[in-house]
């Protein structure tokens, strides 16, 4: 398995402080085991110290505890720690295993720390702010009763809640009250900054940071999907809108964190990561909207690299060789299983591919996606990479 990575490290240049590695599909285990490859031969020796992965940043936290301080333990971590089931998949079993047997042997200040940077939501549901907002109040030593305020946490996690907007209590009293006490608590938390920090540590004050941040995007989610008649495309781009959006501002505030110690490798969907406006369809509805990446890198002091993942035939997916004329058939004329290359590689095609699936998740490639990347991960063979890698 050959591979030409002089064009990668030459993207690798000091001012680097994201690099985005993007997937077409979640579904293919290929790039989880690809990202791993590329984390600990390449990316470590040069000074790599976080990973962001696309799942609920809270939730992460408990994985970040277990990999740079082993506390809990890795079922423990994969259960509880992951969204959307990505604690099942094997790479990732193998990054968080991997991550901690590293760290082990290394300074703090050399280890490397895993982030979540995704809402804590799923797509048909969204949780209740009352843990965040517990937290935060803990944090800050005061006497209020959340609870009271937010009821039932059933009452907001309940699927109707998304999916209905007349069922939503994302426009009611108690919601407009809960985002002004979230607000005034952030204040507060920036306000007592240099007792509190002076009290406990950095790394407490952050994650009190972290929670209110949480519980301010969740708010506005709720909120979103608290407005009445809007047309399906419509109200699914303004949710998927408001997910990146708080997306965006969780990398701006992991790099925050995480710049003097050095770059951040982020793992999600192409969609959250590309530099262009974001679409999905299905049916006679299509959602526009403006992803994480799109959001974050005008925002960064620091370059943001960008390498789009490519799939050419998938087992997993029921995903055959492409098609003559498209863009992954292009990809495909290699003898690797797997290649980082110039996005050029794609040459004069220009069809985009036609033979995937909704239930699939992959985004196939366009001219548009490829003029906006770095770089190209492209998978021939994803089960060819499972063998090898995994």
């Amino acid at each position: 398995m050959n591979r030409d990575l002089h064009h990668f490290h030459d993207l690798l240049a000091p001012d680097c402080g994201v690099l985005a590695l993007g997937e077409p599909t979640h579904q293919e285990p290929a790039f989880g085991w690809v990202r791993n490859e590329l984390l600990f031969l390449h990316l470590a020796g040069r000074g790599f110290r976080s990973v962001a992965l696309e799942t609920d940043r809270i939730a992460a936290l408990a994985v970040d505890d277990y990999v740079r301080h082993g506390t809990g333990t890795l079922d423990g971590v994969l259960a509880t720690g992951f969204s959307h089931g990505f604690g099942d998949l094997d790479a990732n079993r193998s990054l968080v295993a991997r991550l901690r047997a590293h760290n082990a042997q290394r300074p703090p200040v050399e280890r490397i720390a895993f982030h979540g940077f995704d809402a804590p939501t799923e797509n048909t549901t969204a949780p209740s702010p009352r843990r965040y907002l517990e937290h935060a109040r803990d944090y800050l030593g005061l006497e209020l009763d959340v609870a009271a305020l937010t009821g039932p946490d059933e009452r907001w996690e309940r699927t109707e809640a998304i999916l209905d907007a007349a069922a939503s209590p994302g426009a009611s009293p108690e919601a407009q009250r809960l985002r002004v006490l979230a607000d005034d608590l952030l204040n507060l938390l920036h306000e007592r900054a240099p007792g509190l920090i002076a009290a406990g540590s950095h790394a407490a004050w952050l994650r009190a940071r972290a929670h209110l941040t949480t519980c301010l995007g969740l708010l506005r989610y709720h909120a979103q999907a608290a407005v009445p008649g809007l047309e399906q495309g419509v109200r699914i781009a303004r949710l998927l809108g408001s997910r990146d959006t708080l997306m965006a501002r969780n990398l701006r505030e992991i790099r925050e964190a995480e710049a003097r110690r050095g770059p951040t490798l982020v793992f999600a969907h192409n969609e959250h990561l590309k530099r262009t406006p974001s679409a999905w369809s299905a049916g006679e509805w299509r959602a526009d909207w403006t992803g994480a990446g799109m959001i974050l890198e005008p925002l960064l002091a620091e370059r943001y690299v960008l390498v789009v993942g490519s799939l050419g035939r998938s087992p997993v997916l029921g995903l055959p060789e492409p098609a003559p004329g498209t863009f992954e058939a292009a990809l495909q004329r290699g003898s690797a299983d797997w290649e980082l290359t110039d996005p050029a590689a794609a040459g004069e095609a220009t069809a985009r591919r036609t033979d995937t699936l909704p239930r699939q998740g992959y985004f196939p490639l366009d001219r548009e996606l490829l003029d906006g990347a770095d770089a190209l991960l492209h998978v021939a063979d994803g089960a060819a990479v499972a063998r090898a890698l995994g």
